[in-house]
């Protein structure tokens, strides 16, 4: 069969199957299935085999539950109540105020859990309910809370830079250092947005009544006193080279046992049920990843990579508008997929052209999870603006939750121009770390 055909039948196939409902593990996994076995007959179907065993076993992707495991610990460790009480404390009295505190909150938890689900949770049952209490615009309130969440997979430790490190054989301890400086620029350009438009429209958010005096204020600063020293403790074993990125989850999911013990958080009951959650989405994570690694296996040995990869070097047009075009690709699959599923099946396509463009492979990784990252906000199946409603009270629709992310995901395509413009933003940090 013409390389072309084949190219045909399989994405289209891939569509129908996503289409009608089934997950986009299985559904890479069918194809490859089937187009192995059509292929080459039954004995090329021990290619799945030894595909599902080497990634399965890999000592790189056991950093993944080691992570998901330290995040489920957070959610019951009493950090998210303590944090919010030094924002409330500290920035209440401002326009915005609790909104811009909210998205600080959310970067801290990111530096600690490596997904987005902790902070969207916990700042969607703690910062939520104080916001509109206090006349916050709904709109606002939602909207901060959902882009400060998605925060989680672009500040290090995160699992998706994993997964990309993984495929694309990039450093993982130089993809935590390329997106720190990004993420903290992502998370400054959030909280400028908030304060300048509470500013001019003070019924946006109104600065609370309640008044503290120094003591008081410095008083609470005791609650990031272990969320701090958490993430030094994880990045920083990572970027002086003292752990690879798997020590360093060890340490932190050890880190985050001690933190809700000292916090008197931590039962038997919410143990049992942070190692079932761990368990749940890291076999979800590693299905996707047998899943996409068996598609992308097929389509190499049937010539299909390189029959793209071809076709995209042919065309005579400037490098930038290939990566801008990638760009936009990932920005509508991000719609549609989840973000895991996307690094994991475009990554083996799209790296070996933006080399031999001549573009860095760890500054693509950042721009590819920005990208990601509004994915996660971006509707019509951003996993964010559902994970919110599961926690919002009944009188904000759907309806606000996309609305609420309309000026953030522009704030975070200006944050990818930047970053694309100045690749120093995240290839600095890379350049002067010690790795392991």
């Amino acid at each position: 069969m013409e390389t072309w055909l084949l190219t045909l039948i399989v994405f289209s196939a891939l569509v129908v199957l996503l289409a009608i409902g089934i997950p986009i593990a299985f559904a890479m996994l069918a194809i490859a299935a089937v187009g192995i076995y059509f292929t080459w007959g039954p004995q090329g179907l021990l290619v799945l085999f030894n595909t599902a065993y080497a990634e399965g076993t890999s000592y790189l992707l056991l950093a993944v539950p080691l992570f998901i495991f330290m995040a489920n610990i957070l959610k019951f460790s009493g950090l998210a109540d303590k944090l919010y009480e030094v924002v409330y404390r500290w920035m209440g009295g401002l326009r915005g105020g609790l909104a811009m505190g909210t998205v600080v909150i959310c970067a801290i938890f990111a530096a600690m859990a490596g997904i987005s689900s902790v902070a969207t949770i916990s700042m969607g049952l703690i910062a939520l309910p104080s916001m509109l209490q206090r006349n916050y615009n709904k709109v606002m309130a939602v909207g901060c809370i959902n882009a400060g969440g998605a925060l989680g997979i672009l500040i290090p430790p995160s699992i998706l830079m994993i997964l990309y490190g993984n495929m694309a054989e990039v450093s993982i301890g130089r993809l935590f250092a390329g997106g720190m400086l990004p993420g903290i620029l992502l998370a400054i350009i959030f909280v400028v947005y908030i304060g300048v438009r509470c500013f001019f429209q003070k019924n946006l958010g109104p600065a609370i009544t309640e008044k503290y005096n120094w003591r008081d204020k410095f008083r609470s600063l005791k609650g990031v006193v272990f969320p701090i020293g958490l993430v030094v403790l994880v990045l920083g074993v990572i970027y002086t080279g003292v752990a690879t990125p798997t020590e360093a989850a060890g340490v932190g999911a050890g880190g985050a046992v001690l933190t809700a013990l000292i916090h008197r958080q931590l039962t038997w009951a919410r143990m049992w049920q942070a190692l079932k959650d761990t368990l749940r989405l890291t076999v979800m994570v590693f299905w996707i990843i047998i899943g996409a690694v068996s598609f992308t296996t097929f389509l190499a040995y049937a010539g299909i990579q390189d029959m793209l990869q071809e076709a995209i070097m042919a065309m005579e047009i400037n490098r930038w508008i290939i990566l801008i075009a990638i760009q936009l690709i990932f920005f509508v699959l991000g719609m549609f997929l989840d973000p895991a599923g996307i690094i994991l099946l475009t990554t083996p396509i799209f790296v070996p052209i933006i080399n031999q463009l001549g573009f860095d492979p760890l500054w693509f990784g950042i721009l590819f999870i920005i990208n990601m990252e509004m994915a996660y906000i971006t509707p019509p199946f951003g996993f964010n603006l559902f994970i919110l409603k599961s926690v919002v009270p009944p009188q904000i629709s759907m309806a606000d939750i996309y609305r609420s992310v309309g000026p953030f995901v522009l704030l975070q395509a200006i944050c990818l121009a930047m970053v694309m413009i100045w690749p120093e933003i995240a290839t600095w940090l890379p350049s002067i770390m010690v790795t392991k």
